[in-house]
């Protein structure tokens, strides 16, 4: 009789860090998305968020897709990992940014 070894699992074991709640903080360090200001999400306005975006989705080298494809998808992965510790308040800001940044990128909405 083979025993089926879980390969996936075995794999990412190395990966997690000390404090497994924390993987999101570690992928938006280290994604090949983009290199991302300090503090970027943490910015007020939705135009500075974006703004910052936009200069990080072009200036990055790491980023394997378009510069608007890698922009949006980190501000999404920000918006969907933060869940309900977003405050109402804070999720407008971060969905405005969205708005934002296709003006930004000349993208229809």
């Amino acid at each position: 009789m083979k025993v089926k070894v879980n390969r996936a699992r075995r794999s990412t074991d190395k990966h997690h860090s000390a404090n497994p709640r924390r993987w999101s903080a570690q992928v938006m360090k280290t994604s090949n998305a983009l290199d991302l200001e300090p503090g970027i999400f943490t910015r007020r306005s939705a135009r500075a968020i974006a703004a910052s975006l936009k200069r990080s989705a072009l200036a990055s080298h790491r980023r394997r897709a378009q510069p608007y494809q890698s922009a949006m998808s980190m501000l999404s992965f920000h918006i969907n990992r933060s869940g309900r510790g977003l405050t109402p308040e804070r999720r407008r800001v971060l969905e405005r940014a969205k708005r934002e940044l296709r003006k930004l990128f000349g993208r229809a909405e």
